[in-house]
Order: structure tokens, then C-alpha cells, then sequence
């Protein structure tokens, strides 16, 4: 927020005015004068300026211009990051054989009503293969509604994917439509199928030979037009075997198959995966992009990766916050496991609970605002990791605005 007189010595208020929204368009201008008429005033708003304060300005009108000036400028900041987040193409990146293959295979299948059966492990990106085959298909301008079936309860998933009537059980206070008829014309994609329950297995194969559904508790048949994606990252023929899934909801799902290889098998991938997470995520916190270095980059490519691409997506979200101004490979070696937590101590923090005593601990601080700032630092860090370094959780965890926890990131 800038609060800028109009008459100055040697630039003009205006002229400042200007050369600022050139640099930083969204940045909040109130322009302040002794001498204002209306006409500078609506010069000064089409030039930009949130608000025009005459001198001597009133206290209590300037302070809630700058309360809606900073409330508008958080709100641009938002909505921004939303602007960004939808409009964001979606696409599989990576140039290996395996990704190449699984391109050419959306290509072919993507046009077709083909029902595809997507696997892989665990943050391998089996939601991206689904979404990219719904987009290229000729249902894109539908509905693509997925459903976690791991996520859900066994006694309510049948209530989730078909609905329920108003008095079919003790909490159906009134009637629900399930997910088949929200994608009605669309795209379902059945994400963890194999957690589902039997007899929500028993219907999904109905709904699928006859295209017909029934909602709980109802009598009612009715015509669903869906097409339906699955994704798993067990083996479902062991599942057979063990008599937990259908062998012939199994041959009606895998008409296509599409196994999504593990990051550890593509790791000639990892630097335009990386690149691009560097990219959206800097954008998202309103940050020039960082730069990583080749040894940072050679580091990345050999870690483990248990936890596939959605690892290296909050590796790098870590990295950006948590490097200076560029990546290093000694931040990568810093920060490569967050299991345990960020170790006051480690990378270029102090160590507050040193072994010498805490007096000798706290003399690096020379003042209280010092060590506010810093434990302040530590306990962001700690609450990011906590929460998967998933901002907006971590603002509503520590009950702050998520632009203003962006701001402390950024800092």
C-alpha cells in the first residue's frame, strides 16, 4: 500500500503514480493533497489510484481507506491465484517412452466411448490421465465428476455414486442425486476403485450394462448417459483371487489399460516436471521464478520418490520457500526429508535449543523482535510440514487469511 502526496519536489505525484503501475499494476495507491479538486481526483482514479484524501485528511475516514485498500488488494492477490488455477492447461509432462506411449494412447482412446482402466502407484498422476481423457473427449464441455472411493465410508459410497430418497435411512432428511447423475453426459472417474465394497461393485456393473440406475431407498430406474474411468493403484486380479472385486466388473472397466509408471522410472522426466511446479507454484505466491542449478536438479533426479510426482510437487513447493534466491543442490540434501519435521538447526537456521544452555542459545538474538521473527519462521515451517505444505490448509489451520500467510512466505 503506498500513500503518496500529489505535489512533491522532484517528481510529481501523478508521475509517481504512474511508473508505479507500470511495475506493480496491482499495487494500492491512495494519492494525498492540500490543493485537491474533483478533477484531480478523477485524474488520479483513472491513472489508477484506489482513493483520493485531501489534507489535513480526517483519521478515521483515512483508516478505513487504507482497511479497504488493503482488503481490495487481497482480494486481486486471490483472485489471481484462482485466475491462474483454472486456466491452467491441463497435460502430462514428460518426454520418456512411457510418457510418449501414454499420450499416443490418450490420443486414440480419448475420442471413443471406451471405458478406461488407469494404474499406477500412489501420486503417479492417474487423476491427470483421467482428466486429460475427459478433456480431449467429445464430453469435455461436461461435467467430469470424480469420486475417491477410498475416501468414503463402504456404508455410504452406494449413497454417494446413486443417491438416496428422503427417508431411506435415519440421516436422509431429504433427497440426494448421486454422482452418476451429476456426470450425467459427462465423465465419472472412479479413483481407488479397488476399496469400493461389493455391492456398491454389484451396482456400478448394473449401471454400467444397462446404463440405468436406482437411488436408495427408490423404485424409480433412471437412464443415466456416462462414461466411466477408473483408476487403482492395487493388482486387481490379486483382489479377484482374495474375493474382493468382481471379475466381471473388472473386464468391463479394463477395455483399456493405462499403467502410469513410477517417478523412479522416468527420472529424465523430473527437470520438466520440476520446471513446471517451479513455475505455477511461484506464480501462485505472486514470486519471481526461481532459479535451480544443474547439481540441484542431478540431486532431484536421485532421491527416492516414494510418494511419485505429488512428492516432487511438495519438494519443490518446500524448496521455493525455503532456499534463498535460487535452489541449490545443498537445499535439496536440506530439505529431502521432511518426515521428522524441520529440525530447528538444520539448513540456515539457528539452533535455539542448543546443548551449550539456552543462554548461550539466545545470544544470536539482540533483541526480542529478533527472536519474534524467528520463531515466528520456525513455527510456519512447522505447521507447512505439518499440513503437507499445502498453504490453504495451513492458513485455516493457523487461523490466518491465506494472502496473508503468501505474505509471510514470500518475507
Amino acid at each position: 500500500l503506498v500513500l503518496c502526496d500529489i505535489k512533491m519536489n522532484k517528481m510529481d505525484g501523478m508521475e509517481v503514480l504512474e511508473n508505479a503501475q507500470i511495475l506493480k499494476p496491482d499495487l494500492p495507491f491512495i494519492m494525498i493533497s492540500g490543493h485537491g479538486t474533483v478533477e484531480t481526483a478523477i485524474e488520479a482514479s483513472k491513472k489508477g489510484a484506489f482513493d483520493f484524501v485531501s489534507k489535513p485528511p480526517d483519521l478515521n475516514r483515512l483508516l478505513i481507506t487504507v482497511r479497504n485498500a488493503l482488503d481490495r488488494g487481497n482480494l486481486v492477490t486471490e483472485t489471481k491465484v484462482l485466475k491462474r488455477r483454472v486456466s491452467k492447461t491441463r497435460h502430462i509432462l514428460g518426454e520418456s517412452d512411457s510418457i510418449s506411449r501414454i499420450k499416443e494412447t490418450i490420443d486414440r482412446v480419448a475420442p471413443t466411448e471406451a471405458r478406461v482402466l488407469i494404474t499406477g502407484a500412489n501420486g503417479s498422476g492417474k487423476e491427470l490421465v483421467a482428466r486429460w481423457i475427459h478433456e480431449k473427449s467429445n464430453r469435455a464441455d461436461a461435467a467430469l465428476i470424480e469420486v475417491n472411493c477410498a475416501a468414503i465410508p463402504s456404508e455410504l459410497i452406494e449413497s454417494e455414486l446413486f443417491g438416496h430418497e428422503k427417508g431411506s435411512f435415519t440421516s436422509a432428511v431429504k433427497q440426494r442425486i448421486g454422482k452418476f447423475e451429476l456426470a450425467n453426459g459427462g465423465t465419472l472417474f472412479l479413483d481407488e476403485i479397488g476399496d469400493m465394497s461389493l455391492s456398491a461393485q454389484a451396482k456400478v456393473l448394473r449401471a454400467l450394462q444397462e446404463h440405468k440406475i436406482t437411488r436408495v431407498g427408490g423404485e424409480k430406474e433412471l437412464d443415466v448417459n456416462v462414461r466411466v474411468l477408473a483408476a487403482t493403484n492395487k493388482d486387481l486380479l490379486k483382489e479377484i483371487e482374495e474375493g474382493n472385486f468382481r471379475m466381471d466388473l473388472y473386464h468391463r472397466l479394463n477395455v483399456i489399460n493405462i499403467h502410469v509408471p513410477h517417478l523412479t522410472e522416468r527420472t529424465d522426466d523430473i527437470p520438466v516436471i520440476a520446471q513446471q511446479f517451479l513455475e505455477e507454484i511461484c506464480g501462485d505466491y505472486g514470486m519471481p521464478v526461481k532459479k535451480i542449478s544443474d547439481s540441484a536438479m542431478e540431486a532431484l533426479k536421485a532421491l527416492p520418490w516414494t510418494g511419485n510426482v505429488r512428492e516432487l510437487h511438495n519438494m519443490i513447493e518446500r524448496l521455493i520457500i525455503l532456499s534463498d534466491k535460487s535452489i541449490t543442490e545443498n537445499d535439496v540434501i536440506a530439505f529431502a526429508n521432511p518426515t521428522g519435521g524441520t529440525n530447528i538447526g538444520t539448513g540456515n537456521s539457528a539452533n535455539v535449543t542448543s546443548t551449550a544452555g539456552p543462554s548461550v542459545a539466545y545470544e544470536k538474538f539482540s533483541n526480542f523482535q529478533d527472536y519474534k521473527d524467528f520463531a515466528e519462521k520456525e513455527f510456519i515451517k512447522y505447521k507447512l510440514e505439518k499440513n503437507n505444505w499445502n498453504v490453504s490448509k495451513t492458513a485455516d489451520d493457523i487461523e490466518i487469511q491465506r494472502s496473508h500467510l503468501y505474505s509471510k512466505i514470500e518475507k
